[in-house]
């Protein structure tokens, strides 16, 4: 029996692939498919890494590769070896692509305009504003959750980013260095597991969860860019790390926080989280929770 949310969304794709002219060989009417053309207008006017590209666009090396080889056989992409790294190759548009790029701007312009210019004003801003929600809704489908080693330097941001916000709503500010679990090696494997949310390859959260065997798991360092909330992504890390735990044997979750974040303990009680004595004691907290886990099936 067919999925009316999956017959809905295919629709929208049918649709949405028929009107840019994604199912054309030439895109906008130029001489190459839509993946080239994406790629270029990727690269933008002041070139960038190729491993950057594969991350924004989920790209694996190989497809990468095999288009950036195309975009220099029309010379209008050389791909170079960075001059800080040598590990690192960086593509950047021609003279030839850079103009290249602005002609298929003019005919995505023309496009979109074509897509609303029969609409009348109300239609236009209904249109409009739908466009805007599906792009953020769009935005969370494609957050991903990575376990990852917290003293990388994605992971070292992403602390650096949470402190900073600690530090700035706390009432008497925030030292990691007071904190509970300062050293961030209890949380590599397997003691416990460091997350990161990426979109596009850019880093946007982070939690960590410490394992004590059976005995109840511990959160921390749960963390969510300002631009990225609104869209559910703290309660999908909560069931990230939720599951880690379950994983790991452990046969419930605590977690504590304090008072300025009410949107978070707010979180936690729908999550079904339910407020216990304190147990540790971490100077910062306030409040203090613990959720059972269910047994893996």
């Amino acid at each position: 029996m067919a999925n009316p949310a999956i017959e809905q969304v295919r629709r929208f794709n049918r649709i949405v692939a028929e009107r840019i002219g994604a199912l054309e060989d030439h895109f906008l009417g130029r001489s190459r498919p839509l993946g080239e053309a994406r790629l270029l207008w990727e690269i933008g006017r002041d070139g960038a890494d190729v491993r950057d590209l594969r991350g924004r666009l989920g790209l694996d090396s190989g497809y990468a590769s095999r288009l950036l080889r195309s975009l220099e056989r029309q010379r209008l992409v050389t791909v170079r070896v960075s001059s800080g790294d040598a590990r690192v190759r960086r593509a950047i548009l021609t003279k030839r692509g850079l103009a290249e790029r602005r002609e298929l701007d003019n005919r995505s312009n023309a496009v979109a305009h074509r897509m609303f210019e029969p609409l009348g004003s109300p239609q236009r801003e209904a249109f409009l504003s739908s466009l805007a929600e599906i792009e953020r809704l769009l935005q969370a489908s494609m957050v991903r959750f990575e376990v990852e080693d917290p003293r990388t330097a994605t992971s070292r941001w992403c602390l650096a980013q949470y402190f900073a916000e600690l530090n700035e709503r706390f009432d008497r500010g925030f030292d990691p260095g007071r904190s509970l679990y300062a050293d961030t090696r209890v949380f590599v494997r397997p003691s416990g597991a460091f997350v990161i949310a990426r979109v596009r390859g850019r880093a946007i959260g982070c939690g960590a969860v410490k394992l004590n065997g059976k005995q109840p798991a511990e959160f921390k360092r749960m963390w969510i860019a300002k631009e990225s909330r609104g869209l559910g992504l703290g309660k999908r890390l909560l069931d990230v790390l939720e599951n880690q735990a379950r994983m790991a044997g452990a046969s419930a979750v605590r977690l504590e926080t304090n008072r300025t974040l009410t949107e978070a303990v707010s979180m936690y009680r729908r999550s079904g989280y339910v407020q216990i004595e304190p147990f540790n004691d971490e100077p910062y907290a306030h409040h203090w929770f613990e959720k059972k886990l269910r047994p893996r099936r």
